[in-house]
């Protein structure tokens, strides 16, 4: 009894100790996370910085802690386009707000539309005759085109800037596939609907190379004319065309050559930029390290000036990221999520809707559930908007279909109006190991669909024919929402994606503008003058406790971010990600899906965004990598 009485006394003893460790924990956590909280009290007069450390999205995903914990790689930053602007704009206005500090030294990019936005943005500042100060190591497309807006434009002495335009390589696995006897069962309506080319070619088809070829040629002139407006020296020729000669000419120093492509104004430190910038901002009174300037951070300003909720208001549901049935997201768009927001919102006194849509498609069954749960506000006899972001194609316009009035801009890309669908079989891989199948049937269809054994004619013919009937639906779809024939949508349909301009002059969009336009659209049409309403985002509220996980994985992210990245560290990182689009194509090929609405050729590899959770692969992963490399 002594024995036991000693061992109960340990457990005892041992639970205490494990529940003050955790109470001591969560204290810590709580208090991290409230003494890191952005506060109005500490907004400084001086710069306004926006140190983008990360990749500004359409609408930022939730780090999942428990990824996050187990991965060996800080989630990646992002930033809410919208977000930015309404900072930027809302500086502007304020006497505080001396110039704005634009860090982009480890910024990643983001579409073309948001850059187009954030660059309008900060001409809009400029015009208060307040200046606009950019800095980067490294400047790629992205980070140019904002810089372009910049009043100085400063580069690092070890760094310089590359412009490589839109387009670029994709990888094709019909050889392979071949090679491997693995059957990727293709099934399409489209002849534009080049999604599926990788799994059935070794090249691109002349249709597509026709479609991409004027998509992105379109794209580059929109760039193009971007910069050049708003940076008038940038010689972008000189950068472009005889890259040998422009560098020669410069003995090799990018960062020199920057400066003669009028792409750069001045090569500095990050020290000698911050001193340029205390020369117009004031001084840090509170910080000592060499450079630093009075400034306040992006969150701290975003939390000192909320969004106005004066008037009625005016719904706007995100639909951004791939499409699918469930309930993922925010970043993602799952169906039932986002049908949820939109009911719930029923009750709510909603002058008008506005559908921010930002998506390159994905399951038809997720975007057919979301366009019916927009319909049920529509039967409400609410005016109803779509403002379309950097892509809104293929299931992106089908959730888009119920709207009286659609938004683009000219680099918005949509468009790619075509279902498919791939099943991969394994029945002559398994052969070549010895491994076959036998059975009896009932119906042509027993057993079927069987990965292992193949497909019969019928379970071919009836899967064709479901793609077929959901293309037509589509074209109905459209057809009536644009007040068209289903004959005249066919024509510039067939999975064919057009870029903003195209898209408008075939009638598929009704007019340029930005959010903010569709918005004031819908206020219109509800009757509301300038003051009488504001926008209300349908989203989940966060409980505290995720809030202060994610809060504290955001600022780990930060701190865990690497130093600022040269030319060489870029080009390594597209390689990187070349590696990520291996694995995507893969999971493509090999995951459970139903019918596809998706455009997976809206944007060249290189160009897409970075995965936002760095993982370790599934082990079918890491076999296919063997086999891919082997």
């Amino acid at each position: 009894m002594a024995f036991a009485g000693k061992v109960w006394r340990l457990l005892v003893g041992i639970k205490d100790a494990l529940a003050l460790l955790f109470l001591l924990l969560f204290f810590a956590l709580l208090f991290a996370a409230l003494s890191a909280r952005p506060s109005p009290a500490s907004v400084h007069d001086g710069a306004l910085l926006l140190d983008l450390d990360g990749r500004v999205v359409e609408e930022p995903a939730l780090i999942d802690p428990l990824n996050a914990l187990l991965s060996s790689a800080a989630p990646v930053h992002e930033y809410a386009a919208r977000d930015i602007v309404r900072a930027i704009d809302t500086a502007a206005g304020d006497d505080r707000i001396k110039a704005i500090a634009l860090d982009l030294s480890k910024f990643t990019g983001g579409g073309q539309v948001h850059m187009q936005s954030i660059g309008a943005a900060l001409d809009r500042f400029r015009q208060t005759k307040k200046p606009v100060l950019a800095y980067a190591v490294a400047y790629t497309d992205d980070s140019l085109m904002l810089a372009a807006h910049a009043s100085e434009v400063w580069v690092d002495p070890m760094g310089g800037a590359v412009i490589s335009g839109p387009g670029g390589q994709r990888l094709y696995y019909g050889a392979l596939l071949d090679k491997l006897k693995i059957h990727a069962r293709v099934y399409r309506v489209g002849t534009y609907k080049s999604a599926v080319e990788p799994y059935m070619r070794s090249d691109m088809s002349p249709a597509a190379r026709e479609n991409a070829q004027a998509l992105y040629g379109a794209l580059w002139e929109e760039w193009q004319a971007n910069v050049k407006q708003a940076r008038a020296k940038a010689d972008i020729g000189m950068a472009t065309g005889n890259i040998d000669q422009w560098l020669t000419a410069s003995k090799g120093n990018l960062a020199q050559a920057a400066l003669a492509a009028g792409l750069a104004d001045r090569t500095g430190t990050k020290v000698e930029w911050g001193k340029r910038i205390a020369q117009v901002a004031g001084d840090d009174r509170w910080g000592k390290t060499p450079g630093s300037f009075a400034h306040t951070d992006l969150d701290t300003w975003l939390s000192a000036n909320p969004v106005s909720t004066k008037g009625k208001p005016i719904g706007v549901i995100t639909i951004a990221g791939e499409i699918s049935d469930g309930e993922a997201g925010p970043g993602s768009a799952g169906g039932e999520r986002i049908s949820r927001l939109l009911d719930e919102a029923l009750d709510k006194d909603l002058a008008g809707l506005v559908i921010r849509v930002d998506s390159p498609g994905g399951t038809v069954t997720g975007a057919e559930a979301i366009r019916r749960a927009i319909l049920r506000q529509k039967a409400r006899n609410i005016p109803i908007a779509v403002s379309m972001g950097n892509v809104a194609a293929s299931g992106g316009y089908w959730v888009s279909t119920p709207a009286d009035r659609i938004f683009a801009e000219p680099e918005t890309i949509t468009g790619s109006i075509g279902i498919f669908g791939v099943i991969p079989t394994f029945e002559d891989a398994l052969a070549e190991w010895g491994v076959t199948t036998d059975g009896v049937r009932t119906t042509p269809l027993s057993g079927q669909p069987d990965l292992f054994a193949g497909f019969t004619p019928e379970t071919e013919t009836m899967i064709q024919s479901t793609i077929e009937d959901g293309y037509d639906r589509f074209l109905t779809l459209v057809a009536q929402s644009r007040g068209k024939t289903k004959a005249q949508i066919d024509e510039i349909a067939q999975g064919r994606v057009w870029d903003g301009g195209s898209a408008r002059q075939l009638g598929l969009v009704d007019e340029f503008g930005d959010m903010h336009a569709a918005l004031a659209w819908v206020a219109k049409q509800a009757k509301l003058k300038d003051g009488d309403w504001h926008p209300l985002y349908l989203k989940e509220s966060i409980d505290p406790y995720t809030e202060i996980l994610q809060q504290l994985l955001s600022r780990e992210s930060e701190k865990a971010s690497t130093g600022s990245t040269d030319m060489v560290g870029l080009f390594a990182g597209r390689e990187e990600r070349l590696t990520g689009q291996v694995m995507a194509d893969l999971d493509n090929l090999l995951s459970v899906r139903g019918m596809q609405a998706r455009c997976l050729e809206c944007a060249a590899p290189e160009y897409a965004p970075p995965a936002r959770t760095q993982s370790k692969p599934a082990g079918w992963q890491l076999l296919m990598t063997k086999i891919l490399l082997d």
